[in-house]
């Protein structure tokens, strides 16, 4: 195994940074989140970078999309995470993996150009309402209707909701569980976004009240194990995001430590200030090399996916919301204001710590996938 990135993963890094810092400072960032109606992120810039591929980055060629692995798009995350681009590009990518590893020939060909090219954008609709998630969690039945079959129920915690146009499904019918697409537009499908701590990440709720879901709407190769692979995958996708996030909210921590003067000298020569910002540092090499090799797991079919899946977010979910709460602190009085940055990537932190389960739930996950 090379841990080293390509040189073709370097540059589509140092491209992604070029864009964003170009089209989507933080100060756009602001704008476009903080605006009293819309989606929550920019269409002109979700339309832009559907043309650089970012979309489509996993997707394969046959279908428009680049045909790169995870490892490709945990580069691409970490640059968003950095910016806190208020995008659905995690929710599109979850959607695009579903229909490539469990949809048919049909869905694939229905659905993949258009996440691929941006003129769709699509989600996964996994969790529910309780303390236990999936599989055991899902809840939401498939009666039998037809040919098909017939949802009644809501799922919660479903990213970009609102913006979605299709969903995919996870329920739990006559043989166990399985997923389905369903459109936002279908009759019984009421979807809504929620008021969250973070506003550069839309979170919201599916309601389907009797919704009709053909034969041809089921995922024929999804299973129990194909739902449990689908939050490994989201949680990888958020850690990734997390590594960024973090270590801009360290370098913005260590800029004003550098700049501000206490008696005499830079603050950042204080033992009570250089310790935290190492163990920052620490940290956040810790859970990237962690989701480095998670990511690598998903791309190769590995057997330690979901345990590496779970480790890193599990150490990202516990360590990322101390670095948040760390850098507003050693800022100060002013880390505390609307006006500066560092409450944004401490609101990131706090979103990132249940996404697609939080510390105690993966490390109880390690513990069992481990033997323990």
């Amino acid at each position: 195994m090379n841990f080293g990135f390509t040189e073709e993963q370097g540059l589509l890094r140092s491209e992604a940074r070029k864009f964003l810092d170009q089209n989507c400072p933080i100060d756009e960032v602001r704008k476009i989140t903080e605006a009293p109606e819309g989606p929550g992120f920019s269409r002109a810039l979700w339309k832009q970078i559907a043309e650089l591929g970012w979309v489509g980055l996993t997707i394969p060629e046959e279908y428009g999309g680049a045909g790169l692995g995870w490892v490709d798009e945990v580069v691409v995350l970490e640059e968003t995470g950095r910016s806190l681009f208020p995008s659905p590009l995690v929710s599109t990518t979850l959607a695009a993996h579903a229909l490539g590893r469990f949809g048919s020939p049909a869905q694939r060909a229905a659905w993949l150009p258009r996440l691929a090219d941006g003129s769709a954008i699509g989600t996964v609709a996994l969790l529910e309402a309780g303390q236990v998630l999936v599989p055991d969690g899902i809840q939401l039945k498939a009666e039998p209707a037809g040919d098909g079959f017939a949802l009644s129920g809501e799922k919660v915690f479903v990213g970009d909701a609102a913006a979605a146009d299709v969903f995919v499904v996870a329920f739990r019918g006559e043989a166990g569980h399985g997923l389905c697409l369903v459109e936002a537009d279908a009759a019984g499908v009421r979807a809504e976004d929620l008021s969250g701590i973070d506003l550069t990440k839309r979170v919201g709720r599916v309601t389907f009240d009797g919704a009709a879901v053909a034969a041809d709407q089921i995922l024929p190769h999804a299973d129990t194990d194909a739902v449990s692979s689908l939050i490994d995958a989201g949680a990888v996708a958020v850690t990734a995001e997390a590594v960024g996030a973090a270590e801009a909210a360290l370098a913005l921590t260590v800029e004003y430590a550098n700049d501000r003067i206490q008696f005499g000298r830079p603050i950042g020569q204080f033992q009570g200030v250089k310790h935290p910002l190492a163990e920052m540092y620490v940290d956040i090499e810790s859970f990237k090399s962690l989701a480095y090799y998670a990511a690598w797991c998903i791309d190769e079919g590995h057997g330690d996916t979901a345990i590496a899946a779970a480790r890193a977010k599990a150490y990202a979910s516990e360590a990322f919301p101390r670095i948040g709460i760390d850098a507003v602190g050693l800022h100060g009085g002013i880390g505390y204001t609307w006006e500066y940055d560092a409450h944004l990537f401490l609101k990131r932190a706090k979103w990132v710590r249940p996404a697609f389960g939080d510390a105690d739930w993966h490390y109880e996950r390690v513990a069992r996938l481990g033997g323990l």
